[in-house]
């Protein structure tokens, strides 16, 4: 089970009491927003892509929208999102609890710059109702990020 795959990644750093489990579904950003009481700009959404055949995840805002200029820009191709079906078997998470932390090796992680606004943010923890507050630092160190992009739009 995935979540059970980021409760034990986070035990490593003696994070794993922070992870937030509802009795609720949290899949969407209006139903994480509602199961945690935040503002939905506050949820982190981790959407998977494919480029060049390899997949890659970005992490952007609840209130972000990729912006297919910019994700061209940056990644040289046409955003491209896995399937609900490839996303488990290439990630390493369903859709509805994928997140950036515990996938599968060779997944690239890029954070959009659309999170830097807040102090903390809650991004899923591995299943589809889950989460996990952290700090932007924090994002930075347990995502293993490859890099911060600006991707999106509808945010500023």
């Amino acid at each position: 089970m995935s979540i059970e795959k980021v409760r034990a990644y986070f035990r490593e750093y003696g994070l794993e009491n922070r992870i937030l489990e509802f009795p609720v579904s949290s899949a969407t950003v209006e139903l994480a927003a509602q199961a945690l009481n935040c503002e939905p700009c506050r949820i982190v959404k981790t959407l998977s892509f494919s480029v060049n055949g390899a997949p890659i995840l970005v992490a952007a805002a609840g209130d972000a929208r990729v912006d297919n200029a910019k994700y061209k820009l940056r990644f040289g191709v046409k955003a491209k999102m896995l399937s609900h079906d490839d996303a488990p078997t290439l990630i390493g998470h369903a859709v509805g609890g994928v997140c950036p932390f515990a996938v599968k090796e060779g997944v690239q992680v890029y954070l959009d710059v659309s999170m830097k606004r807040f102090e903390t943010v809650f991004p899923a923890a591995g299943s589809s109702n889950s989460a996990i507050e952290l700090t932007i630092p924090e994002m930075e160190q347990y995502s293993n990020f490859t890099d911060w992009v600006d991707v999106c739009k509808g945010w500023q």
